[in-house]
């Protein structure tokens, strides 16, 4: 088995202003608010068939703003999912449910050899 990229799901951001974040992709780029969490002060817009997710950052950084990537796969079987990476030396975390751009669905995070957080999602549930 090898996994099979479908689509990108969402991209996450860390952003400085929420508000000029948000006119931003609301005005240049014609994205309109989907959701939001309170809690944790993200913003999803709608980007096509995709999301992009505003995030407050934390502080100034000299690293790069983003949080992580996600990317659909097709099909989803979590056991050779997991096989795969295992195969390839690949530290993964816990299959979760988390929101994306189809609904809430399966996800896994994995990191790339740079330390970028890549998140692997399935199909929605329900």
């Amino acid at each position: 088995m090898s996994i099979s990229i479908a689509r990108i799901d969402h991209v996450v951001l860390n952003v400085t202003d929420m508000d000029r974040a948000i006119a931003f992709y609301r005005e240049v780029l014609g994205c309109e608010v989907e959701r939001t969490v309170e809690r944790i002060g993200l913003v999803q817009m709608r980007a096509g068939a995709c999301l992009i997710d505003l995030f407050p950052a934390k502080a100034p950084s000299e690293t790069p703003n983003m949080d992580h990537f996600c990317v659909r796969v097709e099909p989803w079987n979590v056991d050779e999912i997991m096989a795969h990476l295992e195969k390839h030396g690949v530290d993964k975390g816990e299959t979760v449910t988390r929101y994306g751009a189809e609904g809430d669905g399966p996800s896994i995070y994995i990191q790339d050899p740079d330390g970028n957080t890549v998140e692997l999602k399935g199909p929605p549930v329900g």
